[in-house]
């Protein structure tokens, strides 16, 4: 059953990843932008912990998935504190 979460909110990631950046091509707003980065980090993040709790338990992969998630967040700060309109 946690296989299927965790595929799911991958998904769910990369639905969210491709519509903003969709969103982004038709109307460029950079924030969109901003925002399909995060959502492109967070689905890495969430590959991540599929490998790290599915494919390879034994190893150890939570520096790598906070440090994917801590830049797809300051990726957003950014967007969201240097392209204010």
């Amino acid at each position: 059953m946690a296989t299927v979460i965790y595929g799911l909110c991958a998904l769910t990631a990369l639905t969210c990843t491709v519509l903003l950046l969709q969103a982004y091509r038709r109307s460029h707003y950079r924030l969109l932008l901003w925002s399909a980065l995060c959502f492109a980090g967070l689905t890495l993040n969430n590959l991540l912990l599929i490998l790290d709790k599915i494919a390879f338990p034994q190893i150890d992969l939570l520096p790598w998935r906070t440090t994917v998630s801590f830049v797809a967040m300051l990726v957003l700060l950014y967007g969201l504190i240097w392209e204010a309109e």
